[in-house]
């Protein structure tokens, strides 16, 4: 019978035994993954290499066998990379589909390659290959972007605007420390990146189904081979979790929230109300109907982005939490959610990681904008405690005093110095020098404060960091 001739529905070749009758269609078309799962098939065909050569090691395969299947893998993998490759719903999966492909070219060599092996930890070892070169992909990405983040804040370390809580102008800070804030999020990314990769780099292959294999397998070569730090240590857990692709996920939904909290502050900027930065052309589009917007796109979508990396998070927490040892079906639905966080995030951080080092900042709208809301309210009261005047009597002068400025439309540095002394006797001529922004940013010079001494220490700091990894 020809391939074109084949039935909808037959019992599949390599699984088949058991069945007296074929799989339903619709049965087939709802279990199949291959439309998904064959994205995994350069770690699938990388796996049954080192898995063959273990065999031919441990003598289950002959030289001879082994040179057939190399150049089998080698055939199919050079019409995945083609496009020639027929993928069939009648084989599942992407597993399935090589192997048998495999068989064809080779013969009955091909169907002794899945000794001392099941699916369950074929699928539990592909995914953790190809999750660990994604890892290291973002990992990539989210270091650039840091690098972009750290080179614009050292070109701003005396740049001042105003710090925000509430939204509201609280105190001024410098630039360039409001960046390395952003870095700092993005650090503990890493960290946590990193982490994730340490756990899920243990090697599932010899599992097998559930309780390993009766083959004397070697599962430290086949573990080394695939660049995996150990075996796993139990056969159950090892086909069963996906805590490691959780995690990831877990990881991938921090990153986005702090791009999304970054985004947030982008769109404010980018605002003509602020127009703190201005945001290059190429990241942003126009209306349809108004001539005049510049929309600020770019870190928009990468907000809403979040909501979706979010979302996959929660459906493999849910996938995962009813599910008995060892391997389910259900965990056919862990591919989906995790392929596309990690394209979805990846793209986020490509997409700032492009645009952060190309934002224009606007040192004077922020200068301006620092100089309104009382932004140095806190050093006046500062400098009534340094005169031995109690905190919260310092608190309530400067209270009063910013009522009063509230009500006669003026700032607390454009007060005379009679009007400030009428607030508290105690205040002198010196008292300007701390209701400059610069001398209010310059005060705060200690580990982690804002003064621009310490942004260029931190700057060196996080240089250093990164130039490490």
């Amino acid at each position: 019978m020809s391939q074109s001739e084949k039935p909808e529905s037959t019992p599949s070749d390599l699984w088949g035994g058991r069945f007296a009758e074929p799989t339903d269609a619709f049965v087939q078309r709802f279990t199949a993954s291959q439309g998904f799962d064959r994205l995994l098939a350069p770690q699938d065909i990388q796996g049954s290499l080192a898995h063959a050569r273990m065999l031919t090691a441990q003598g289950v395969l002959s030289a001879a066998e082994l040179a057939e299947i190399e150049a089998g893998l080698a055939a199919v993998a050079e019409e995945i990379q083609q496009g020639t490759f027929e993928w069939r719903i009648d084989r599942e999966d992407v597993h399935m589909n090589i192997e048998a492909r495999l068989t064809e070219i080779i013969g009955d060599t091909g169907k002794k390659l899945h000794t001392g092996r099941s699916r369950n930890d074929q699928v539990a070892t592909d995914i953790r290959l190809w999750l660990r070169e994604s890892v290291d992909a973002i990992c990539a990405e989210l270091t650039r972007l840091q690098q972009g983040i750290v080179d614009l804040a050292a070109a701003h370390t005396d740049t001042v605007m105003p710090g925000f809580t509430h939204l509201q102008v609280a105190q001024p800070i410098t630039f360039g420390h409001h960046l390395l804030a952003w870095n700092e999020m993005l650090e503990r990314d890493f960290g946590r990146l990193q982490d994730c990769r340490s756990r899920l780099n243990q090697c599932p292959l010899g599992a097998a189904a559930l309780a390993g294999t009766t083959f004397a397998i070697d599962r430290h070569m086949t573990a080394a081979a695939l660049g995996f730090e150990q075996p796993t240590r139990n056969s159950l857990d090892s086909v069963s979790d996906r805590d490691f692709a959780i995690e990831f996920t877990a990881a991938a939904a921090l990153i986005a929230t702090h791009l999304s909290r970054m985004s947030e502050e982008l769109v404010m900027w980018a605002s003509a109300q602020f127009a703190f930065v201005a945001i290059p052309d190429r990241f942003c589009t126009g209306s349809s109907i108004m001539p005049q917007k510049k929309n600020p796109d770019v870190p928009e979508l990468v907000r809403g982005k979040t909501g979706r990396i979010n979302g996959h998070l929660m459906a493999l927490l849910t996938l995962m939490k009813a599910q008995p040892l060892a391997y389910n079906k259900d965990n056919q639905e862990d591919k989906e959610p995790l392929f596309d966080c990690v394209a979805t995030l990846g793209d986020c951080l490509r997409a700032f990681a492009d645009m952060v080092p190309a934002l224009q900042p606007n040192p004077e709208a922020m200068g301006r904008a620092a100089l309104e809301g009382f932004a140095t309210a806190t050093d006046l009261a500062d400098y009534l405690v340094r005169r031995d005047i109690p905190f919260r009597d310092a608190h309530e002068v400067v209270g009063k005093a910013v009522a009063h400025c509230v009500a006669e439309g003026c700032r607390l540095e454009d007060l005379a110095l009679e009007t400030l002394q009428g607030f508290h006797p105690d205040i002198g001529a010196d008292v300007f020098d701390v209701l400059t922004l610069e001398g209010s940013v310059a005060a705060r010079n200690h580990i982690g404060g804002t003064s621009p001494q310490q942004v260029e220490a931190a700057v060196i700091a996080a240089r250093d960091r990164l130039n490490a990894r």
